[in-house]
């Protein structure tokens, strides 16, 4: 499934709409990870934990996405957005969310 930030596909034309398509994804971030990003906070450098939570958190809303487009009988997405946003009391709580127009293309 070809899946695009741009409103059309180069060499594609857009057959039929299907309609929107998201993907969401909610995460809590433990103390551990916590920890070490303030230690890179003080000392300098990337926090490669969350870095890493942050591309499997991506991934997995975008892969829902995917089967939710698939569901509608799209074989493809295009115009597709990411947001982030901190939940919880203490900001703790991370959610990804992704959508896009699900399409179906020649």
């Amino acid at each position: 499934m070809i899946i695009t930030t741009t409103p059309t596909i180069e060499g594609h034309t857009i057959k039929e709409y299907k309609g929107l398509v998201s993907g969401e994804v909610i995460f809590g971030m433990n103390f551990v990870k916590d920890f070490f990003a303030s230690v890179h906070d003080v000392f300098g450098g990337r926090s490669n934990s969350y870095e890493k939570s942050m591309i499997e958190g991506r991934l997995t809303a975008q892969k829902e996405m995917e089967e939710r487009a698939k569901q509608m009988g799209a074989n493809a997405i295009v115009g597709v957005n990411y947001g982030y946003e901190t939940m919880g009391q203490s900001n703790s709580m991370l959610m990804i969310a992704i959508s896009g127009t699900a399409v179906v293309i020649e």
